[in-house]
């Protein structure tokens, strides 16, 4: 079989082929098909089956380039993995929420592997950079859950820090000082259930949104619970909330440790919670990566170029033999 992909700009087959023909390459061990460039763009050759899985991959290729959007190899990879997915029926993903006709589906391999171990797990951890979906995902699930009745309720919960900034005494009773912690977990909601249906839900106590502190010395049944910005739990929180969990219950604690926002010296709970929970059967950790973000393409390099001056910093600077022997 033979499939033509046109590609009018030389630039953009460029991009498609990647750096010495590693795109290329890759299709070709995957696939086992032959692609050759031609004026009018690129032609995929082999067997049907595997043309037509290596034409979908190259037609995502295609779209991330004419989009902007950053096409390495790792990119890759993860549309050949997400091409897989679709195969087995990527459908079978999509949750559906309470807003009319709306379904919210994983769009990554991470943000695939994170939802099936929600469905499959108790108790998930998701860590993660800003914008790979790690409350979005989780909140979607729960409702979903809700909707099905799997849970009573549902309780989503962040922890009142201030992100480097000291915002003084605010007006109002204690909901209205602690709502602009909570927004973000607001307007996720309010995305996946009609402003009627949020309200009744929470008037009825059927979905809950408060700061951590209120979550001490309770014990809940029945309840789908989301930490949001973990990272900013202290060690002592971290174990306070874990320990809410009453029967028929699941958790979510979801952060990002390269930004935590707590006073030097304190140890963030989702950093130390990973070795003190590790191993232990029916909790999982996830970790998502700058691939796995799906918001501005910007959003990805500017995670990426942070992690590069952090990487350097971590490394220490780059001092000679010969330097050393001096300073010594």
């Amino acid at each position: 079989m033979e499939l033509e992909i046109p590609v009018r700009n030389q630039h953009q087959v460029l991009r498609l082929l990647g750096t010495h023909d590693r795109h290329l390459k890759l299709l070709r061990q995957t696939f086992e098909v032959d692609v050759v460039s031609r004026p009018e763009g690129l032609v995929v050759l082999g067997p049907q089956r595997n043309v037509r899985s290596a034409g979908k991959v190259l037609k995502a290729m295609l779209q991330r380039v004419q989009s902007g959007d950053r096409l390495g190899i790792e990119e890759v990879k993860d549309l050949i993995a997400a091409c897989a997915t679709q195969k087995r029926g990527s459908d079978d993903m999509a949750i559906e929420v309470l807003a009319r006709g709306m379904k919210v589906t994983p769009r990554t391999p991470g943000q695939r592997k994170y939802v099936r171990a929600i469905q499959k797990k108790h108790l998930v951890f998701c860590i993660g950079p800003a914008g790979t979906g790690k409350t979005y995902l989780a909140v979607a699930t729960a409702i979903n859950t809700l909707k099905t009745r799997q849970v009573r309720k549902i309780i989503l919960a962040r922890p009142a820090v201030e992100a480097g900034e000291k915002l003084g005494f605010l007006p109002g009773d204690m909901q209205a000082k602690v709502n602009p912690y909570l927004r973000p977990l607001y307007d996720a909601l309010s995305d996946m259930m009609e402003f009627g249906q949020l309200r009744k839900y929470m008037e009825n106590d059927m979905v809950e949104v408060i700061p951590l502190a209120y979550m001490r010395g309770r014990t809940l049944n029945h309840s789908f619970i989301i930490l949001d910005e973990a990272q900013n739990c202290t060690a002592g929180q971290m174990k306070m909330c874990l320990t809410r969990l009453g029967e028929d219950s699941r958790a979510i604690i979801t952060g990002d440790i390269t930004q935590i926002d707590l006073p030097p010296g304190e140890v963030s709970g989702l950093v130390a919670v990973q070795d003190i929970l590790s191993g232990i059967r029916g909790i999982e950790f996830i970790y998502l990566k700058s691939r796995d973000i799906v918001r501005h393409r910007l959003v990805q390099n500017i995670v990426d170029a942070y992690e590069r001056v952090g990487s350097r910093r971590r490394k220490g600077p780059d001092v000679s033999p010969d330097e050393a022997e001096t300073s010594r």
